[in-house]
């Protein structure tokens, strides 16, 4: 049983085995902040939220199908108990995420997240919105938003720390992380992290979430993310890796060449290494993704597609009109895009609430301007193989 905190030691590399991970992270830094700083429409960020909460749910195997999400933000919830469990953890998810990236926005937040009170925030965060009957163990032990274990557990192999002693774990990791202050240097302590939190287990249940927000929501309060990427999707893709690197990690010290730490060096490299892989993965795919030479014939293939197979009043015309609020991501009036749909006023107000109807185009009231919209079954068109689950989903129904 693990009392003392020496004993998750060592907490990143050694200096001489740093470099390689300092090159990679040197680079997502470059490619993350600039993608950060794209101009994109606001509805992308919603659905990229939904698309989080649905993988850090599968990564537990508790996901809901996209739609069942999509059902749950309107109170929709299924007459089925388990999965309507599923999908109010769901948006717990969801609205926790939008809140925190809030609540450790900038510098100061990023401090403030290598703290035991903002490991206790994340896990309150997320679970305090749920009802008693949800709030229980697979053992059916009650789990307090917010409170760290009061009982020994063991995870697989590892057998976590003391209850007694995860205060004093969790201050070591706080003061030891929250201290790592240089741009490539804070994103391998952030890996690193990741995985020592895990190894702590601070609470009976939702560890494995809680850590992941933790780490999501600090790449974005270090002007990472802008919200338009998370390594959330890369975790999930990548289910059986991500676990078995992270107990590996666990391991005790193998030799003499195996660093000076209880744990194993090796281990946590190869660990860090897998996350920074992996950020830099899913930062190249959304670049790509957001590249402004291509959107427009997605846009224009979507277009195609609803007006010559679903045929429900979507016309071509409105190419332009979509493609300059894609790329201004703001909102505009409606009698503006109707003037660049180049049609009569009642066809292009026909043709605007075709849009509407078919969440083309997203808007707050009957009359008020309009934005740009990303319904689930145009994903496959706008935005291929970001969600796959989303375009199979919308395809069946």
């Amino acid at each position: 049983m693990y009392t003392d905190t020496h004993q998750f030691e060592p907490l990143l590399p050694s200096e001489a085995r740093m470099a390689p991970l300092l090159t990679k992270a040197h680079d997502l830094s470059r490619l993350a902040t600039t993608l950060a700083g794209t101009r994109v429409p606001s509805e992308l960020r919603g659905l990229l939220r939904n698309m989080n909460s649905y993988y850090t749910n599968r990564i537990e195997g508790q996901h809901t199908r996209p739609h069942e999400i999509d059902q749950a933000l309107r109170q929709d919830f299924s007459k089925d108990a388990a999965l309507a469990s599923k999908q109010r953890l769901a948006v717990a998810h969801i609205e926790a995420e939008q809140v925190l990236e809030q609540r450790y926005a900038g510098a100061d937040g990023a401090r403030a997240l290598y703290s035991v009170a903002a490991v206790q925030d994340l896990h309150c965060e997320l679970f305090s919105q749920l009802p008693p009957a949800d709030l229980l163990t697979p053992e059916g032990q009650p789990i307090a938003p917010g409170a760290l274990r009061q009982r020994d557990v063991q995870v697989g192999q590892h057998i976590a720390p003391s209850h007694a002693s995860v205060p004093d774990f969790l201050t070591r990791w706080a003061t030891y992380y929250g201290g790592v202050r240089r741009g490539e240097a804070a994103l391998v302590a952030m890996a690193a992290a990741h995985q020592r939190l895990a190894w702590v287990h601070p609470f009976v249940d939702g560890n494995g979430r809680v850590m992941r927000l933790h780490t999501h929501t600090l790449l974005s309060a270090l002007g990472y993310t802008g919200g338009l990427w998370s390594p959330l999707r890369g975790f999930a893709r990548s289910t059986e890796r991500y676990y078995a690197l992270l107990a590996d990690a666990d391991s005790l010290r193998r030799g003499d060449l195996d660093g000076r730490g209880n744990l194993s060096e090796q281990a946590l490299i190869a660990w860090i290494d897998y996350v920074l892989d992996t950020c830099l993965d899913q930062v190249r795919f959304m670049a790509g993704m957001l590249d402004f030479e291509t959107i427009k014939a997605r846009i224009e293939a979507c277009l195609v597609f609803e007006s010559t197979v679903v045929k429900q009043g979507v016309r071509q015309e409105a190419l332009r009109g979509l493609h300059y609020l894609f790329l201004s991501g703001e909102d505009m009036a409606r009698g503006d895009f109707k003037s660049m749909l180049g049609m009569s006023d009642r066809g292009a107000t026909d043709a605007l609430g075709a849009l509407v109807k078919r969440g083309l185009l997203k808007s707050d009231s009957p009359q008020g301007k309009v934005r740009f919209g990303l319904p689930q079954h145009a994903l496959r068109f706008l935005f291929p193989q970001l969600w796959p689950e989303a375009e199979a989903d919308s395809s069946a129904l």
